[in-house]
């Protein structure tokens, strides 16, 4: 008989077999379980979260399946699915794991959960989207960032990435940034996406209890060098201190040099550690998405995922344009006028 439950330290050893074909594996298992918060975080408020949480599928004493969930800091209360493991083609217990964290924290006030899965898994897709509610909205890539040849010393030298860009055009992020860099977020998605992936001025302000987050973030902002205007945002995220991910928000009316942004970026990186590597993140959903795409590939980047975003909001994206219908209407006003008989009238459907 199986049973979900929360996941606990004396976990560990089974939950270690079950991933062990990962290479970071032991780091993810540490991550998610010797957090000293986490009996007490799955006990507050969904809306005070800050914190993975995560649950098992049991059989007997044998672990069939784990899946984490975390907050999103999104004023909607916007979950996300993070991680889900379970045994090759034991989709009906993934299914069951699912629908009990969807049902689990809708219940507790949740608006909307949203999971990003590899397009090489279509199985995956087609049970979120067949049995779990799910609905595909679009996608996200990661690219790897091709620098020079690995023989050349330049590879690995700072001094050269820092003589690429303009020091005094960058600085940290602050707080006070939040509402103009949120306001260039939203400006870049789609407007028939606004609704579901727009994001809140708190979203990008710095939290409390960043140091005990399960990964590490380094922000900064390009500015005007004369105006000081904000120009573009960078996030640089990390889980292990090697692989760094960089998400640009960039203003759609001044040109910025892409060059330099990564050559920036690179600095930050290679001054925590030597042999540390840069991704970059291209989204479907943004205005200037499709560009990047076009920008990575003649750069030569090798694209190593791509990612189908799913939510099972209950807001819907409508593209079409809208149609109209005639229907009739008994005493109704319109203007003024009486209309005893039939009134035709137009609604969106």
């Amino acid at each position: 008989m199986t049973k979900i439950r929360n996941l606990y330290y004396f976990d560990k050893k089974n939950a270690q077999e079950m991933i062990s074909f990962l290479n970071n594996g032991d780091k993810y298992v540490n991550r998610i379980m010797f957090n000293p918060f986490m009996p007490f975080h799955h006990l507050i408020p969904i809306r005070f979260k800050f914190l993975p949480e995560s649950y098992v599928l049991k059989d007997n004493r044998e672990i069939k399946g784990l899946i984490t969930i975390a907050p999103t800091r999104c004023p909607m209360k916007q979950m996300e699915i993070q991680k889900l493991l379970f045994e090759e083609n034991c989709y009906e217990n993934a299914c069951e794991l699912i629908q009990y964290v969807v049902s689990k924290y809708k219940a507790k006030g949740a608006a909307s959960i949203i999971v990003r899965v590899d397009d090489y898994l279509p199985e995956l897709v087609k049970l979120f989207v067949s049995k779990c509610g799910f609905s595909q909205i679009s996608y996200e890539k990661l690219w790897r960032i091709n620098t020079k040849d690995t023989n050349d010393k330049s590879e690995f030298d700072i001094d050269y990435y820092k003589s690429m860009f303009n020091q005094k055009m960058f600085r940290e992020f602050r707080n006070s940034d939040a509402p103009v860099v949120a306001n260039m977020y939203n400006e870049q998605l789609l407007p028939h996406f606004r609704p579901l992936l727009g994001k809140d001025v708190k979203e990008f302000k710095d939290v409390v209890f960043a140091g005990i987050s399960y990964f590490a973030e380094y922000k900064y902002v390009y500015r005007n060098k004369k105006s000081k205007n904000i120009l573009a945002f960078l996030s640089l995220k990390t889980s292990d201190n090697e692989n760094y991910i960089l998400d640009i928000i960039k203003t759609s009316w001044d040109e910025i040099s892409l060059d330099e942004l990564i050559a920036f970026s690179y600095y930050q990186i290679k001054k925590r550690k030597k042999n540390a590597k840069l991704f970059i993140k291209s989204k479907k959903y943004t205005q200037q998405g499709e560009a990047n795409e076009k920008d990575f590939m003649e750069r030569k980047f090798e694209c190593l995922q791509n990612k189908i975003i799913l939510t099972n909001s209950s807001a819907k994206i409508i593209k079409d344009e809208e149609h109209a219908k005639k229907f009739t209407v008994l005493n109704q006003f319109y203007g003024g006028v009486s209309v005893t008989n039939k009134a035709k009238i137009k609604i969106k459907i």
